[in-house]
């Protein structure tokens, strides 16, 4: 089992590779193989990771049978969230 800095790793690296994958447009999503290939987390933690940021109104999850996320795509509150994370790196520290 993953611990709990694993675990947040995990979420942000999804929104990450999300939010790079379909430029902010949530229209656009990725596979779950995809995520698997890019991320290469276990499978029960990308599943846990997905799940996490569902809960959060973060992202949209379709799931395969097993608990295995088919596609993801990043909901409008998920591209906030990494738009704002985008601009405070731009800005560097206050």
């Amino acid at each position: 089992m993953a611990t709990l800095r694993e675990r947040k790793t995990y979420r942000d690296q999804v929104l990450r590779v999300l939010y790079e994958a379909v430029e902010g447009n949530r229209l656009l999503g990725i596979t779950g193989a995809q995520l698997r290939r890019d991320l290469h987390v276990p499978e029960q933690d990308l599943a846990a990771a997905c799940t996490y940021l569902a809960g959060e109104g973060l992202i949209t999850v379709d799931w395969e049978p097993g608990n295995t996320p088919a596609m993801a795509t990043l909901t409008h509150e998920g591209i906030r969230r990494m738009e704002a994370e985008e601009e405070k790196a731009a800005t560097g520290p206050a």
